[in-house]
């Protein structure tokens, strides 16, 4: 059993820093030169549950807090592929959303996937760091790290999928 973790661990932290060098290449040529600009924050609350081992799955509800002040609303999901093991309670995430490239940023802009590693502990009180990149124009950052607080039991590690939908 300690083999077959330690195994899964290794392999997403591998997998983790192949996907984020890939996509980071891919987006370097894409902005040529573009930098970043923060436009604004995203809150998510993401519902408790049970890892699954090897993969999890959790609904999330979001809200963007844009540069301006005004708010939108997202719902969706947020699953991982690695290491998750053990029980959590409710989960707070928030990220500094930067756009990579230059485009204008309207209504329901932050919906679609992102894509990025992560790394969260939890005995009682959690802690936890997600770095990801996404959205429908693959334009997004959630960066550099998000602050997440939560309870519960847990060790997790992996590749991590954030999809998100305007919440209507």
């Amino acid at each position: 059993m300690k083999k077959l973790v330690t195994f899964t661990l290794a392999a997403s932290v591998l997998s983790s820093s192949v996907v984020l060098a890939a996509d980071n290449r891919r987006q370097a040529s894409a902005a040529q030169g573009a930098k970043p600009q923060r436009v604004g924050t995203l809150s998510c609350e993401i519902e408790g549950g049970v890892g699954l081992l090897i993969t999890s799955s959790r609904a999330v509800d979001c809200q963007f807090r844009n540069a301006d002040g005004d708010v939108e609303r997202y719902t969706g999901s947020i699953g991982r592929l690695g290491l998750d093991v053990g029980v959590t309670g409710k989960t707070y995430m928030s990220w500094i959303v930067v756009n990579a490239a230059a485009n204008r940023l309207g209504e329901g802009a932050l919906a679609g996937s992102y894509v990025g590693a992560s790394a969260n502990a939890a005995l009682g009180v959690g802690l936890g760091a997600n770095a990801l990149i996404g959205g429908n124009a693959k334009n997004f950052g959630l960066q550099p790290l998000s602050a997440q607080a939560g309870t519960g039991l847990n060790l997790a590690a992996g590749v991590t999928r954030l999809q998100l939908q305007k919440a209507g």
